[in-house]
């Protein structure tokens, strides 16, 4: 069993205090205590235990209903078959150890996220997440279950509209901040990547390094000359220590480099996420605008048709046709106004590092 016992700073009211992470054969408890100065809270300090299933139930509660409308919703914590299924059968590898820390410090990371945004915070899922001591379980968080694999294809079709949506954009600030999104986007994967890359060579230089200290000290054992085997168990006391160098330099790279980039990358992921929601926004007014007229050109078609005993009733309903789809597109400019005023605020936060990478 691990445990690590994380002090992490006071935000909002909140001040999170011995959040205790365990792992455990069956699965991934963590269990902490809040304490929180402001009233919304039924209490002022209570302890609760999460699953990590509970977390990706929370994500999906909230992206539900804020992301469509421009909030920038903090990315969920990834998902790994392979680590937690080491960790349920209690495989002790250096592997295993490094996934519990790694998802520890993401969960971290993201909950930090989350309480820091002053619209998410007030969310009844998310006050319900912080004081329930059970929640429900969460569905649909399964990797490659039917709504999984559904939401890829969802993802799939979303990925091919946005190549067939061709948005006339006339705000020149959105057109340079997605641009500078997207560069971002490039130039971190391309980072993370050679970042990855050197976290697998520091790793096999600490591995390799061990070998031959192993191999030195076998040689200085064996060896019959006083001097000479002196010598080779003095090398491998260096190699030794070089190794623990080697690996406390590949563990800084992974958690320090690596892993928060990883997460930075969902985290842009997410800021562009909610532009496409502005262009589905922007798409669905114009559609709705493109009804309109047709339902009006249909509407002055009538008006020079010579069969008077159905006319009238085919006025009457196209009138109502064409009143509906007045109020849609009222509606439709509204809501892309307001997607567009919500965004323009959530860039502003996460540029002066309201929405940040928390270390």
């Amino acid at each position: 069993m691990r445990c690590w016992c994380v002090k992490l700073s006071k935000h909002n009211g909140i001040n999170y205090t011995n959040w205790n992470v365990r792992a455990v054969w069956s699965n991934a408890g963590y269990s902490f205590i809040i304490q929180t100065t402001l009233s919304m809270f039924n209490s002022k300090e209570f302890a609760v235990k999460r699953r990590f299933s509970d977390f990706l139930g929370l994500h999906s509660k909230l992206a539900s209903k804020y992301i469509h409308v421009g909030y920038i919703v903090p990315p969920a914590p990834e998902k790994s078959l392979v680590g937690m299924t080491k960790v349920k059968v209690g495989k002790e590898d250096p592997s295993s150890a490094d996934f519990v820390e790694k998802r520890r410090a993401s969960l971290e990371r993201y909950l930090q996220r989350t309480i820091k945004h002053p619209t998410l915070l007030q969310d009844p899922d998310l006050r319900q997440f912080l004081e329930s001591s059970e929640l429900p379980r969460a569905v649909s968080t399964q990797a490659l279950s039917g709504a999984g694999i559904l939401r890829m294809v969802n993802k799939a079709a979303d990925a091919v509209n946005k190549m067939t949506i061709k948005m006339n954009e006339s705000d020149a600030w959105f057109e340079e901040k997605q641009q500078q999104f997207e560069n971002l986007d490039q130039q971190l994967r391309k980072l993370q990547n050679s970042v990855d890359l050197l976290v697998c060579h520091r790793k096999e230089l600490s591995v390799n390094t061990a070998a031959f200290a192993k191999s030195a000290a076998m040689l200085g054992n064996s060896e019959d000359h006083t001097a000479l085997s002196r010598a080779l168990s003095q090398l491998a006391e260096v190699e030794e220590k070089i190794d623990q160098l080697h690996q406390e330099q590949a563990n800084a790279d992974f958690y320090l480099f690596a892993e928060l980039l990883s997460d930075y990358v969902r985290l842009i992921t997410s800021v562009k996420g909610v532009f496409d929601y502005r262009m589905k926004c922007w798409q669905k007014w114009q559609d709705a605008q493109a009804t309109l007229q047709k339902k009006r050109e249909a509407d002055a078609k009538l008006q020079y048709a010579n069969k008077p005993d159905k006319l009238q009733q085919a006025k009457e309903e196209i009138r109502e046709e064409i009143e509906e789809w007045e109020a849609r597109v009222q509606q439709g400019e509204r809501d892309f106004e307001q997607i567009s005023k919500t965004i323009r605020k959530e860039v502003g936060r996460f540029e002066v590092g309201e929405i940040f990478l928390q270390i």
